[in-house]
């Protein structure tokens, strides 16, 4: 009963992250600004996750160590979310979030060039077969003309949530999953309150329907996503938790496709199931990766 509550909890997980098109498609669609969209999206966010470390009573002083280092993660979160939206407008929602989630394969990388790191054979393979994904999805038409600025961009947001992860694992900070992710999101905010003063844009509302659209964006796609995570890796452990998280661009790409009418190609699924293929033999060829997801959401978040 226990596993299947973690996996329950695992899917609800993936899929809550997988809505993100769902709730950021009708802004752009209106021409509503992202970095206000995302500014309101964090901030209410970490105010949700304070509530529960307020309650948890866990202190929320922070080190010198800890506060640069929450404030490194609120940066690499931003910029990830900047070029993943971004990516949406040149390579259609379902195919930036399914090249987005590629971040286990980047971390893999990272740690073979950087962190000396054994290549594994197992590895190689998982590259060769996401990477295989990534060209398929990348390709606009027969005629094979590669969207390199929507790939280039979309793999940036792959490479700042990696170093997100990356992180958290290297900074050795001694702070609770809650914790972590209340300032991780807080940070993130400021990082867009910060662009939004150069920028000289306004943090008015048109709408109080539009806050509330915000209010749930938040909830679903960063509260409830991050909550089932947690729980998920308690029950079930973090390898089976990372595998599940192959709902997240799933669901995206389903979303994209009955409500957005992104057109469904062979080319598209191929590609979809590619990379969900390479990434799932990434993180069962190495123990570590899951080790790092579990320390990302136990030891700090999304």
């Amino acid at each position: 009963m226990e596993k299947l509550k973690g996996y329950s909890l695992a899917v609800i997980s993936a899929a809550s992250y997988g809505l993100i098109p769902l709730f950021i498609l009708p802004m752009k669609q209106i021409n509503f600004s992202m970095d206000l969209t995302l500014f309101y999206r964090f901030l209410i966010a970490g105010i949700f996750v304070l509530a529960i470390v307020l309650i948890k009573k866990e202190s929320l002083k922070l080190n010198g160590q800890e506060f640069f280092t929450m404030a490194f993660l609120g940066l690499f979160y931003g910029l990830s979310s900047d070029l993943l939206f971004l990516g949406y407008d040149y390579l259609t929602p379902g195919i930036a979030s399914t090249i987005l989630f590629v971040y286990p394969v980047i971390v893999a990388i990272i740690l073979i060039l950087f962190f000396k790191e054994k290549i594994k054979k197992r590895t190689l393979l998982s590259l060769l077969i996401t990477f295989s994904g990534i060209f398929l999805l990348s390709v606009k038409d027969s005629s094979f003309t590669i969207e390199f600025f929507g790939l280039a961009v979309t793999l940036g947001s792959a490479l700042f949530y990696a170093l997100y992860i990356i992180t958290v694992n290297k900074s050795k900070i001694k702070v609770s999953g809650w914790k972590l992710t209340c300032f991780s999101m807080l940070f993130t905010s400021i990082y867009y309150l910060i662009k939004l003063f150069f920028k000289q844009e306004s943090l008015s509302l048109p709408e109080a329907d539009i806050f509330l659209h915000f209010v749930l964006f938040a909830l679903i796609t960063s509260v409830i996503s991050t909550t089932a995570l947690v729980y998920a890796i308690k029950l079930i452990g973090s390898t089976p938790t990372a595998i599940m998280g192959a709902f997240e661009p799933v669901v995206a790409v389903l979303i994209s496709v009955l409500l957005f009418q992104e057109i469904v190609t062979n080319q598209l699924i191929w590609g979809v199931l590619l990379i969900l293929m390479g990434v799932i033999l990434n993180i069962l060829s190495d123990q570590k990766l899951p080790k790092f997801l579990r320390k990302k959401f136990n030891s700090k978040s999304t």
